[in-house]
């Protein structure tokens, strides 16, 4: 809106020449940042409260952690209020015509859609067990990876048909190959199923997920800033997307919403995100990551949702399901490490910093290359 209306206004008079701020991304990516921040800490109080008149609480599954019980009662479905920060900052700060813009909000909200619609049926059913079927979940996250990818691997695509089916990788300048149309859009509606998933494994202690989400879209931002620029890009071998720095704008408010949902979510957590957060939130990053040829990077950057999900799968398909045993103690990971007696503070902690760790080698890979 603000970016629209200030550019309609330098083109009507010379007068209106100090809104050129507008034009720079850096600026609207901190004014976005503040802004969402802002509209949480304005939402968050109001919204807890109206979760909890309406017993809109938190469903508890039965982990085998006993620590675990003593978080009902709390409200779920906070994701809104990520969404509705981000989707707020951008209407204001965003370029709506911008094509990457468009499909991570498409994304963010086809799945922020997907996972309220899980959160209400466990709370209209008093059951953390008997939310959607997993069946259902993966049709509807499937139907958008289709729709996606055919998006993504067509002579309409955001990064142009020349970029559209190639494949990047960490520390390597070139692409490593072509995937061609087929291969790469069923790569795409793979990625996007996985990663969406892996984030909501992971959301399973107060502030737990929002973090590493927090790590992972700070360093997209800032690999769609270099991507977006042909000087930067140029200089270190990245391919330049034309347009690509909108998402920097739009890792700032997602960056900026979760900081202020942290501040709700951290333990003793007021509020979950519930499926509606995670979901999402795995959304976004998935279609990011694709939009600016990164999914590669994923399992560095994101390596704490990937080691979650394995160990999930692990013990779910694996171990109870081929096995008929136990692999871990526990999954996924977290729990399995609350069960061997370490305090779910200290387990959150040391994620967030493996998380850190992790997301500063990615960034490493701008340069090491």
């Amino acid at each position: 809106m603000i970016y629209e209306i200030s550019n309609l206004l330098m083109a009507t008079s010379d007068f209106f020449s100090f809104f050129r701020l507008v034009n720079y991304i850096t600026f609207r990516a901190i004014m976005a940042a503040l802004t969402a921040v802002i509209f949480i800490f304005l939402f968050s109080k109001p919204f807890i409260l109206y979760m909890h008149r309406r017993c809109l609480l938190d469903q508890v599954r039965d982990t085998g952690v006993r620590s675990a019980f003593d978080k009902s009662g709390t409200p779920t479905m906070g994701g809104v209020l990520i969404i509705g920060a981000v989707l707020s900052s951008m209407a204001i700060w965003g370029n709506w015509r911008n094509p990457f813009l468009a499909a991570s909000m498409a994304g963010m909200l086809w799945f922020g859609a997907l996972g309220f619609w899980d959160d209400l049926s466990k709370v209209r059913r008093h059951s953390g067990d008997r939310g959607l079927s997993e069946r259902t979940k993966l049709v509807l996250q499937g139907l958008f990876g289709l729709v996606f990818a055919w998006v993504c691997v067509g002579p309409w695509a955001p990064v142009g048909p020349e970029l559209a089916s190639k494949l990047y990788v960490p520390f390597y300048k070139y692409p490593l190959l072509d995937l061609g149309p087929y291969f790469y859009g069923v790569f795409i509606f793979l990625f996007v199923i996985f990663v969406s998933n892996a984030v909501n494994i992971t959301d399973g202690l107060d502030g737990l997920a929002i973090t590493p989400s927090l790590f992972v879209m700070a360093v997209l931002g800032i690999f769609a800033y270099v991507e977006g620029n042909r000087i930067y890009s140029s200089y270190l071998y990245y391919p330049f997307l034309r347009n690509a720095g909108e998402l920097t704008i739009f890792g700032a408010a997602f960056v900026g919403a979760g900081l202020g949902f942290l501040w709700y979510n951290a333990y003793p957590a007021q509020i979950f995100m519930g499926d509606t957060g995670s979901l999402a939130i795995g959304g976004t990053m998935a279609v990011v990551s694709v939009l600016l040829k990164q999914e590669m990077l994923f399992p560095l950057l994101g390596g704490l949702f990937i080691i979650e999900a394995l160990t999930s799968q692990i013990q779910d398909k694996i171990g109870v399901q081929w096995l008929g045993r136990r692999i871990f103690f526990r999954a996924p990971l977290h729990h399995d490490l609350q069960y061997k007696g370490i305090a779910e503070t200290k387990v959150v902690i040391r994620l967030w910093i493996l998380s850190g760790i992790l997301a500063l080698i990615a960034l490493a890979t701008l340069k090491l290359r």
